[in-house]
């Protein structure tokens, strides 16, 4: 049995951070270009230096999105940047195109190779076919059963790797190889810009008859006919575990550190207590599953893993995400008369008891004592977004704990 590595997405220094103290074996991240995520904050090359610094100290490796499908003009850009990648050290590089995965063997030897799922890679035939190319790992379509996990397996060498998604968005096209986004937008999904239409409503229109809208309804709210729920396969780790995958990804390289540090910290422990005792973690799947719904999520589906997707797969009444908990911030440095600091990431009060989400699956209730400006002045609350404060709980957290505010239901 294979111990899979737990890799957690990271769209920022800050979220990297986080993703390693809640458990992270290894981390993804996009630079500044030829990733695809445009939108995430992405990392600077000195900031990914000092994440990658950070995450090393911690014994997690960093791996770094370079996935684009790439024109010609884009071909000059990636062998400087390359280069520049060769001087901070990431252990892998997840690349999707071949003329982009040629350069970085010519430039980057040292460096890992992975092949991204923007590679389609449904066969083992195409693994086999990268590992002759020198590539460390592939990370599979997330069109793959599981039965089809375990049959590459068994016909690829025991040195290669295969990476998985086990949580997040689902993309309405093969693989993630998407036009929509062109279409509609001019905004090239697969140069990592895209705006996914998948999420909007859609109606239907006959030819002959311009502006006139068919009833296609599935609810009174209208049609979301692209619409797939979330993956989530928290509750089927001895299946993944035993079909031979060795590295568990998770999707999100757009979201907050709470969403980050609660499904790494969820599926950490979920993986632990399965190679511990596999009683140990049938008896604590109430609370993964529990845990996992507190930060921002969609419905949840186990996609292709069981043959594929049939019509409940999809949502039809809606394009947006809950939210059973709300992201306050992460608790910093201490200071005296028992406060410490925090940027501020949404609005809270004196008075009112929030929770403080420790790395180790500890909820800690406290309450909110006082509230100060940077300057040292009394606040009754905290409204304004990224204000730095000065906090005091009831309870000291430690330095990088997360604070948020649950539903009251969910304390007990």
């Amino acid at each position: 049995m294979r111990k899979p590595e737990l890799l957690v997405p990271a769209s920022s220094l800050e979220v990297l951070k986080t993703a390693v103290r809640y458990g992270a074996d290894a981390v993804y991240i996009g630079g500044e270009a030829f990733g695809l995520r445009a939108k995430a904050k992405n990392f600077s090359l000195q900031d990914m230096q000092e994440g990658i610094r950070y995450a090393h100290e911690r014994n997690v490796r960093v791996y770094v999105t370079a996935n684009i499908l790439a024109h010609n003009y884009d071909l000059d850009g990636v062998r400087e940047y390359f280069r520049e990648l060769r001087e901070i050290a990431p252990d892998a590089l997840i690349i999707s195109d071949p003329g982009v995965y040629e350069i970085a063997r010519s430039e980057v030897p040292e460096i890992e190779r992975h092949i991204s799922t923007q590679a389609n890679n449904t066969n083992y035939g195409t693994y086999l076919f990268w590992y002759g190319q020198g590539a460390k790992r592939v990370v599979s379509a997330r069109e793959l059963s599981l039965r089809e996990i375990r049959e590459i397996r068994k016909h690829i060498p025991e040195d290669m790797e295969i990476e998985t998604f086990v949580h997040g968005a689902m993309c309405i096209s093969y693989s993630g190889r998407c036009l929509l986004s062109n279409y509609f937008t001019g905004r090239d999904a697969n140069h990592g810009a895209c705006t996914h239409p998948c999420r909007w409503k859609y109606a239907l229109m006959e030819e002959s008859r311009p502006g006139e809208y068919l009833p296609v309804i599935e609810n009174d709210r209208g049609t979301f006919i692209f619409n797939s729920k979330d993956l989530c396969m928290i509750g089927h780790i001895p299946d993944l575990v035993e079909s031979g995958i060795d590295s568990f990804k998770i999707e999100g390289r757009m979201k907050t550190a709470l969403y980050v540090a609660a499904v790494a910290r969820t599926y950490r422990r979920a993986i632990d207590d399965y190679l511990e005792d596999p009683k140990l973690y049938e008896d604590n799947l109430p609370w993964y599953r529990q845990e996992i719904v507190k930060c921002t999520t969609r419905e949840f589906t186990t996609g292709f893993f069981y043959g594929k997707p049939e019509a409940d797969a999809q949502i039809y009444g809606e394009s947006t995400y809950h939210q059973e908990a709300v992201y306050l911030g992460i608790a910093g440095s201490l200071y005296g008369e028992g406060f410490f600091g925090l940027e501020q990431k949404n609005k809270f009060t004196v008075g009112e008891e929030i929770e403080i989400m420790k790395p180790d699956g500890r909820n800690e209730a406290a309450t909110v004592v006082r509230i100060q400006d940077e300057d040292g002045n009394p606040q009754d609350s905290a409204p304004h977004a990224r204000q730095l404060l000065r906090v005091m709980l009831s309870k000291m957290p430690e330095t990088g704990d997360i604070l948020r505010r649950v539903p009251s239901v969910l304390h007990s």
